[in-house]
């Protein structure tokens, strides 16, 4: 079937839901699945090129929209709501874009297809990617007609399947199954890409359905870098999901003071005990760039921050900053001391004015681990110790509240941060 015609099919069947309000949904959507042409394989073909790979998250308030960039090839995944096209668009142009090789719609929510006709109508779009599950909306509607106006090649995502985006650069297709869910959230398109020894983890809006359907379908879920689905709620990133993740970094994509509650306590905890955790409604537009065995993540508001076994620095306005050293002229509050045996960390302030420490984090190697300073003030010329375990605290003694030991006895680094986002102090033990 030719792209146009495919669009076209879609279109058409979109068109009869309105109308009669019922149709075969899955059949339909599974028929034009195996309908489907190249570029989308099932071999994987990845090569090293030496180029870096780049993945921005870009903030979109309460939506997701991200783009992987590699030796002049870009990829979209997502646009925003309809009033983010713009923004994306600008994003896009910003980065020299005028070619798009990928577009990929993860499902038909306006949250994350909205922005595509601004986006369509402004770049030169070689491949449409779509989760195949039609819906009744205008704006899933608009997106088919533009692309069936603009004769764009499109193409159904199916588990199993290969994105051949780049040599380089491994894309596997983890979800939608053969067999549509109910949930419109539980179809989309979720993307494992791989890098080198660099692996991102893309789930749209997938939540614990999917989550625990990939998982047993036998898919290697583990990922340096997680997109979490559905901006955090609690519909996913399951205990035995991150657990089987394990990322490094988890980046959620959310509206500051959204009116869903996102991301959720309880989520955000949860990823906060596993990774280092960026968001778009604090952190602005996060990007990692990789070699393919490093990788750096840098944020629009807070700077940079390197990261791939312990290395740690934090900048701003693109320029690099040394974090600063106990006792150094810089900073009067360091890590002056960690117990790796009897876990626990020490922060003092050797200046001569008490500095408050609400919102500053400790966190551990790896970032697995982060304590948050709760309206604290550490006094001029005084010592605060944070205990991993449970206790009372007081003016000299914190308790993380943990039921287990966090710092690695055969060696582990601790680092504080600013509640900037900067890194002030580290201490190796």
């Amino acid at each position: 079937m030719k792209p146009s015609q495919l669009t076209a099919a879609i279109f058409c069947l979109t068109l009869i839901l309105i109308a009669s309000g019922c149709t075969d949904q899955k059949e339909a959507s599974i028929e034009t699945a195996s309908e489907q042409t190249t570029p989308i394989t099932t071999q994987n073909t990845v090569t090293q090129s030496g180029q870096n790979l780049t993945v921005h998250f870009l903030d979109v308030d309460q939506g997701d929209s991200i783009l992987l960039e590699i030796d002049g090839k870009s990829m979209l995944v997502d646009a925003g709501e309809s009033d983010q096209g713009k923004v994306v668009t600008a994003y896009l142009q910003d980065q020299g874009i005028s070619t798009l090789d990928y577009v990929v719609a993860t499902h038909p929510h306006s949250d994350h297809i909205g922005g595509m006709n601004e986006v369509l109508n402004n770049f030169q779009v070689e491949h449409f990617v779509d989760s195949g599950y039609p819906h009744t909306s205008k704006t899933y509607e608009n997106m088919l007609t533009t692309i069936d106006q603009k004769n764009i090649p499109f193409q159904v995502a199916q588990a199993g399947q290969k994105i051949d985006f780049d040599p380089a650069v491994d894309i596997e297709v983890l979800n939608p199954a053969k067999t549509y869910s109910e949930d419109l959230n539980e179809n989309s398109v979720v993307l494992k890409v791989t890098y080198g020894t660099t692996s991102f983890l893309l789930m749209g809006d997938a939540g614990l359905e999917t989550e625990e359907r990939i998982m047993k379908a036998g898919y290697n879920v583990d990922a340096d870098i997680l997109k979490v689905g559905h901006h955090a709620s609690r519909s996913g990133s399951g205990i035995s999901f991150i657990s089987a993740v394990s990322p490094e970094v988890s980046v959620i994509e959310v509206g500051a003071g959204n009116d869903y509650g996102h991301p959720h306590a309880e989520i955000l905890e949860r990823l906060q005990k596993a990774s280092k955790v960026y968001r778009t409604d604090l952190d602005g537009a996060i990007t990692v760039t990789t070699d393919g065995s490093t990788y750096t993540v840098t944020t629009e508001k807070t700077g940079t921050i390197s990261s791939r076994n312990g290395a740690y620095t934090s900048s701003t306005d693109s320029t690099t900053e040394e974090s600063e050293t106990p006792g150094s002229a810089k900073s009067t509050v360091y890590v002056s001391d960690l117990n790796l045996q009897d876990e626990w960390v020490q922060i003092s302030n050797t200046g001569s004015s008490p500095v408050s420490l609400n919102g500053w984090k400790i966190e551990d190697e790896g970032n697995k681990h982060t304590y948050t300073f709760q309206s604290y003030t550490l006094n001029a010329g005084t010592t605060v110790t944070v205990f991993t375990g449970k206790g009372t605290n007081s003016a000299t003694k914190l308790y993380w509240q943990l039921d287990r030991p966090i710092w690695n006895n055969n060696g582990d680094t601790a680092y504080l941060y600013a509640n900037s986002g900067k890194l002030i102090s580290k201490l190796e033990s």
